[in-house]
């Protein structure tokens, strides 16, 4: 699909809104509720304490506190100095965040409490977004003074932001978003579900999962209303039914982990726009979600590709699953290993969309960031390792081509589960598999508490559920672990 052109970055596009509607309510977390221009009082305030400590273009700022609109005006303080943010999740063991932080090379982390590693100089929250609650539908209340901070200029092809995923070698890896390619989302995924100021967006994502970024970014650029949810309370069902009720949410996001949450509470809202991702989509639950909710979007995309970059409007009684055409500004190609057209094969995604690469990983880049020969000169295509097949009803995804699983939503590379693994004391060789849509470990060696051990170095979500002790692991004729037999023993 063509280009949508030279597009305002998000803080543009957020201080336009901010100067048109002050008084209307642009976030509530709780019982909280931010005006548009109490919000960017926060991001000015904020902004000018950033600055002053050194953030500005070419520089990489963590924030790490947590899903709270103090960490919504951080990231947009943050692009308003020029530099880049980095999500943390102050959920995650601190081991892991200290290494993110150390890899990234962060000057500066924004924090909701006391940072976990004194290595990168802190700014604290607490006193730059004061609690306002304000009766709902309301928002007369006067924000407190701020000085206005100069916006830098947003070199559209710097990074916006950069997300670290799963590496398949045991170190995560960052991945570079430009200005340029947030904004395209925010404007293709605008025309794709028609998202208007009188829509309600509900965010229930973790800020280190890239689905987040357009739930939140999409209703303040187009005088919506963001709502959101601790990830924690997303498990819970009936309560978050009763949230998308009470708040009037017309819009919201979750991997069909997460639909199915909500599926078992009995929920039904034909007001409703569902997109779902993160996960392939089963085709019985389409057919369950679709008739429950007024509109049921199946989206595509990997974080190298800003988040999202094909959509499947689901019809009402799906029989084959896509995953649809790509969103404006998006290329999609399906090639063998010499980037020939086939067609079934390798997904590799084009556009202005593909990511900058990973940060400091120039040959990881290199191989998975390769020149386009199908677009402008100087293009590149982002090779998904995503087997998909050509039909009359569009893509269909098939299989991964390598050892990237996702759970619930989150990828895992299934190497940095075993490579943790095996640096824990006692254990001589591991492997991780996906069972049941449960990751499982098969252990040879003796490590009493591996889990609990491992839950100081691994995000909750890369925690092996089940592990499972073993003699000797199976191998295939040419000496290769043979992970078919293991998933047998699964």
């Amino acid at each position: 699909m063509p280009l949508l052109g030279a597009l305002p970055s998000v803080v543009e596009l957020f201080e336009r809104q901010a100067a048109s509607t002050p008084d209307r309510i642009a976030l509530v977390a709780g019982d909280e509720r931010l005006t548009y221009a109490a919000l960017e009082a926060a991001v000015d305030r904020l902004a000018a304490r950033l600055t002053a400590a050194g953030a500005g273009p070419g520089t990489l700022v963590g924030i790490c506190a947590g899903k709270s609109a103090a960490s919504v005006a951080a990231m947009l303080a943050v692009l308003r100095t020029g530099a880049a943010y980095l999500p943390l999740d102050p959920a995650h063991p601190a081991a892991r965040i200290g290494l993110v932080l150390a890899d990234s090379g962060a000057r500066l982390q924004v924090t909701a409490g006391e940072p976990v590693t004194t290595t990168v100089p802190a700014l604290r929250l607490e006193e730059e977004v004061p609690p306002q609650r304000l009766p709902a539908g309301t928002g007369d209340a006067e924000p407190p003074a701020a000085a206005r901070v100069p916006t830098v200029p947003q070199d559209p092809a710097s990074p916006a932001y950069v997300i670290y995923t799963s590496g398949s070698t045991g170190r995560p890896k960052g991945v570079m978003v430009s200005h340029r390619a947030l904004a395209n989302l925010l404007a293709g995924m605008r025309e794709l579900v028609a998202s208007t100021a009188e829509d309600v967006w509900l965010s229930a994502a973790s800020l280190t999962f890239d689905m987040s970024v357009p739930e939140i970014y999409l209703p303040l650029v187009t005088g919506g209303r963001l709502v959101l949810l601790d990830p924690k309370a997303a498990i819970l069902g009936k309560r978050l039914a009763a949230l998308i009720e009470r708040e009037g949410v017309t819009h919201m996001q979750a991997t069909p982990s997460g639909w199915r949450v909500l599926l078992h509470a009995g929920f039904r809202n034909p007001r409703l726009t569902a997109l779902i991702g993160g996960e392939a989509l089963p085709a019985a639950l389409a057919r369950d979600l679709r008739p429950r909710v007024g509109r049921l979007v199946n989206m595509y995309g990997p974080t190298e590709a800003a988040v999202w970059a094909t959509s499947w409007e689901v019809p009402h009684e799906p029989e084959t699953i896509s995953i649809g055409d790509p969103l404006p500004g998006a290329t999609i190609h399906v090639v063998d290993d010499r980037l020939n057209p086939v067609s079934e094969g390798e997904l590799a995604i084009g556009g202005v969309g593909v990511a900058n690469g990973y940060l400091g990983r120039p040959a990881l880049t290199a191989e998975r960031f390769v020149p386009d020969p199908y677009g402008e000169p100087g293009g590149r295509l982002y090779l998904t390792g995503d087997i998909v097949r050509r039909t009359d009803a569009g893509l269909e995804f098939l299989r991964r081509a390598d050892t990237q699983v996702k759970v619930r939503g989150h990828r895992v590379e299934l190497g940095e589960v075993e490579a943790a693994m095996e640096e824990l004391p006692g254990v001589r060789q591991a492997v991780a598999a996906v069972s049941r849509d449960a990751l499982v470990a098969f252990v040879v060696g003796d490590c009493p508490g591996l889990r609990t051990r491992l839950t100081a170095v691994l995000p909750a979500y890369m925690v092996p559920t089940r592990v499972i002790p073993l003699d000797s692991l199976p191998l295939t004729p040419n000496g290769k672990i043979d992970r078919r037999a293991l998933e047998e023993k699964a």
